[in-house]
């Protein structure tokens, strides 16, 4: 029949499209994070020496790159310390270009290092923030190479300012004072004075700079990682392949706002003082074949008469994408969208308030793995009248099924007396072959906005659920290959199969117990009339366990969650509608009860 073929090509489309989506995914961005070491290690390249973000001034040779311990160490330093980062700040350049995120660290290994966020110029993949002056007709600005004098202050700290000073031996002295809270925010206040005997005009500027960045980054089509903010009203986002391809992007006028570089997790951005009226722009140009990333703005010039002296402030963020943090750092500095460094998606309607009520509930609980299950069941809830709509119709279908067979059969020489026959039978059982159908389009937007949520923020990560799941943001670290942990061996050792166990085959408890719970849906729903699409149905939770074992955790535990609540919604459905299902199957081979009489 046309209008059951019709439903059954639209379920085919959609699980075909879901299937492409997860595919690239698995196949394509998964072997490239495999890869990464190996290109790390053929990398050589090297860090630039360059003026300011806004400077004109051309791009010299490109040095041999340094160790970061030799980088750090080549330059007068300034320690930072704080509860949230620690690290140190150059006086050459007066650069915040040397941090580590004590909260978090690179793996849940108890003697993991802290993350790295900023590494010096000269190193391997640096990034730095660079915030001073500019002006065309202004001889002696300070520049990358101006070695400041340090005049107040030992050690940046919550409360314990330092005050940095130099001059350009013409009657100009630059004064900075930068603070830290305790938690990611720098204040960076500079003061001009002019003993020049004659006005000056010049422009404050912030630059954050990325000096190359690994091959990876950026790839994930599910994450925004590269340029981002919010510029003229609008929210600015370039990825870094297109930040290379096209140089960057067009300046933006702007009253306030902010500019920075972002990773899944980590944020630098830059934002000026009060309601500053600045032009912002993403800048790439390359060097010796490196690529150098930069975000900065611009503010207006001002002209400073002789004997007197203005001051600029301006606030650099560099830590990781707290979503509360942010919006509270929102607050404090009257900055806009600052929250929306999160890539909250073009679901940002449906992905931001899941966020919220997740984070309610993770607070409540304690436990972002239980917090996962009870949204779950709270999202299900809400579409609870829909799905038993849905489950209702496919319960309905797989109860006619047998009669329908006999029709196909019967007709099967004449479409349209079949079309007409089942037509009756459907308008006499009171069945709607698309009714199956309409209510699950309604529920992806839903279900991709928790894809996107749980993907996003940080909060999963390095997150404990139970027992061997301690890290919610990563793959299930069991495999069939050891027995899900009984045996003390590395299938990635394996000689010329190592990296396909570790793969491909990679099948964890979370990834089987899945496929358990697709194949039980899979076989509670009516069967497809054409045979290959019958066997395309069957193999579906065969692939979905291989493509879908990579996946984090977290996500896993929220789709097998989602097909419990599934089964047994339509567990009791079918009870009602007195229609067998595999579980009764099941439980009358295990106990030995006979099959009921139809």
């Amino acid at each position: 029949m046309q209008s059951d073929d019709n439903s059954r090509n639209t379920i085919i489309f959609i699980v075909a499209a879901v299937i492409l989506f997860i595919a690239y995914q698995f196949f394509v961005l998964e072997p490239a994070q495999k890869r990464r070491q190996a290109e790390l290690a053929r990398q050589a390249p090297a860090a630039v020496q360059t003026q300011p973000g806004v400077s004109t001034a051309a791009v010299p040779q490109v040095p041999q790159a340094m160790t970061r311990q030799a980088a750090v160490a080549a330059t007068p330093r300034v320690p930072i310390a704080t509860p949230s980062v620690r690290g140190s700040l150059s006086l050459r350049g007066a650069r915040i270009d040397d941090l580590f995120l004590t909260e978090y660290r690179e793996t849940v290994k108890r003697n993991s290092p802290p993350v790295e966020l900023l590494r010096p110029e000269g190193t391997q993949f640096a990034w730095f923030a660079d915030i001073g002056w500019t002006g065309a007709n202004v001889p002696g600005l300070p520049t990358a190479d101006t070695v400041w004098t340090l005049v107040q202050g030992s050690t940046l700290a919550p409360g314990q300012p330092l005050v940095l000073q130099t001059t350009n031996g013409a009657g100009l002295t630059f004064t900075r004072r930068i603070e830290v809270d305790d938690k990611f925010l720098f204040t960076v206040t500079d003061t001009v004075a002019n003993t020049t005997g004659q006005a000056i005009t010049i422009a404050p500027y912030a630059s954050v700079q990325r000096q190359g960045v690994p091959k990876d980054l950026g790839t994930n089509q599910i994450v925004h990682e590269g340029a981002v903010g919010w510029l003229d009203g609008k929210l600015r986002q370039v990825k870094y392949k297109k930040w290379q391809k096209d140089g960057g992007g067009p300046a933006y006028t702007s009253t306030g706002g902010w500019v920075g570089i972002t990773d899944k997790y980590w944020l630098t951005a830059l934002i000026p003082g009060g309601n500053e009226r600045v032009t912002g722009q993403f800048r790439e140009t390359d060097a010796a074949g490196l690529a150098i990333f930069d975000a900065n703005f611009v503010g207006e010039p001002r002209t400073i008469p002789a004997g007197r002296q203005i001051t600029e402030t301006t606030h650099f963020i560099a830590g990781a994408k707290r979503v509360p943090l942010l919006r509270q750092y929102q607050q404090q500095l009257g900055v806009e969208r600052l929250d929306w460094a999160v890539d909250w998606g073009n679901f940002w309607f449906l992905t931001r308030p899941i966020f919220s009520f997740l984070a309610f509930i993770s607070g409540h609980v304690l436990n972002f793995g239980v917090a996962i299950l009870l949204l779950t069941v709270v999202v299900r809830l809400i579409f609870f009248p829909l799905a038993n709509k849905q489950y209702e119709s496919l319960t309905k279908m797989k109860k006619v099924q047998p009669q329908m067979e006999e029709l196909r059969k019967k007709y099967k020489d004449d479409p349209a007396k079949q079309q007409q026959e089942l037509l009756a039978l459907y308008q006499r059982e009171k069945v709607n072959p698309l009714a199956g159908c309409l209510p699950l389009l309604l529920q992806i937007p839903v279900f991709y906005a928790l894809y996107k949520v749980l993907t996003v923020t940080i909060e999963m990560r390095h997150a404990p659920f139970v027992g061997w799941i301690q890290d919610l943001s990563a793959r299930d670290p069991t495999t069939i290959w050891t027995l899900f942990g009984l045996i003390p061996w590395d299938p990635a050792s394996a000689p010329l199969i190592g990296g396909f166990l570790d793969g491909a085959l990679h099948l964890g408890v979370l990834p089987l117990l899945y496929g358990v719970t697709m194949w039980l849906t899979t076989s509670m729903s009516p069967p497809a009339p054409d045979p290959i699409q019958q066997r395309i149905f069957q193999l579906m939770p065969i692939m979905f366990t291989f493509i879908m074992a990579p996946f984090a955790a977290g996500l896993l535990l929220y789709w097998t969650w989602s097909n419990v609540l599934t089964i047994l919604q339509q567990y009791v459905i079918m009870r009602r509608f007195k229609v067998d299902n595999p579980i009764d199957k099941l439980i009358r081979k295990l106990t030995g009860k006979p099959d009921p009489v139809t």
